[in-house]
């Protein structure tokens, strides 16, 4: 008898990556091509279509797909699944794509953003499963959050709610290229960490992040930040608690917002944070009125670089 499984597709700017995932949130294939971003939208549709077929060709024997879950840069309409104008893929404008992949495929579609879909792969299958109200976050470029509500990821009234990176905690900070000033993204995402070591080793402070960066600070990134942090650089270790400052004031906001049962970080810059988690909980003390925030954990995802495959999935799963 056949087992069920799902494709999941993770739509970039630049890239798809695909995977047929099984109802355990098991990644059983993995695929990657490329996406036509600035062509027609009938480019943008061929090269999804391509992927999925790239990856259904390696659906393991015993296996049936019974639907096809969809990441896509947002706005869109996770309800009927039209993307309406992402700034990074110019190729759809109220594009029907969860109708256009649906009927050369002939099962069911779901189109979400990828920060909601992670979300929802996380309560189901990662580390968030167990927890009925989940608030996801996503630190890597840029910061996408996601909201899990008894299971069920929270739209709003017209599916934009969830956009926690662009939460505003500073109104006289830097220009966000969203069009607000001092939202949590353009402070504390990996571009703003390796910002501020840049400016501080820049300015003559000495480093060990001179010599990781051979005395060039522009090349910086996060994961140097990391790497001089944990052998006890100086500079390094006052970004890092510039960083915990800003993240422990904003998810105070949400804290008191939400009172979430769990909070998940996944992302690039998420690594880095791992082991100051603690320090960063430490730091809700004054920057939220919620009488128990001790009792609000904050845990690493499961899912690394497959988050986006197993999130579309999950929509399906």
């Amino acid at each position: 008898m056949s087992q069920g499984c799902v494709v999941g597709v993770d739509i970039g700017g630049t890239k798809i990556a695909a995977g047929i995932v099984d109802l355990h949130g098991n990644v059983l294939a993995r695929g990657r091509s490329p996406m036509v971003a600035r062509g027609s939208a009938a480019d943008g549709l061929a090269a999804i279509e391509s992927a999925i077929n790239t990856v259904l060709a390696q659906t393991p024997s015993g296996y049936e797909v019974q639907g096809i879950g969809i990441c896509s840069p947002g706005p869109l309409d996770p309800k009927t699944g039209v993307v309406i104008n992402p700034p990074n893929l110019p190729c759809w404008r109220n594009f029907p794509l969860a109708e256009s992949i649906r009927k050369s495929r002939n099962v069911p579609v779901k189109v979400e953003n990828d920060a909601n879909a992670a979300a929802l792969a996380e309560t189901k299958w990662g580390a968030a499963r167990g927890y009925q109200n989940i608030f996801y976050t996503c630190i890597g470029t840029g910061i996408g959050t996601g909201i899990v509500f008894d299971g069920a990821i929270y739209h709003g009234r017209t599916g934009a709610a969830g956009e926690g990176g662009h939460m505003g905690i500073d109104a006289k900070g830097p220009l966000c290229p969203c069009g607000k000033r001092g939202c949590v993204e353009v402070l504390a995402s990996g571009p703003a960490i390796a910002r501020r070591a840049r400016e501080k080793s820049a300015a003559g402070v000495f480093s060990k992040l001179n010599q990781l960066a051979a005395g060039d600070p522009s090349p910086i990134t996060s994961e140097m930040i990391g790497q001089a942090a944990s052998e006890g650089d100086p500079l390094a270790q006052a970004v890092i608690r510039d960083t915990l400052d800003i993240l422990a004031y904003w998810l105070g906001n949400v804290l008191d917002l939400l009172e979430p049962d769990v909070i998940v970080m996944g992302g690039g810059v998420s690594s880095m944070l791992g082991p100051y988690l603690s320090e960063m909980r430490d730091r809700w003390n004054g920057a939220c009125i919620n009488p128990w925030p001790e009792k609000i954990p904050v845990i690493l995802a499961h899912y690394g670089e497959d988050a986006g495959v197993a999130g579309a999935a999950a929509l399906m799963a």
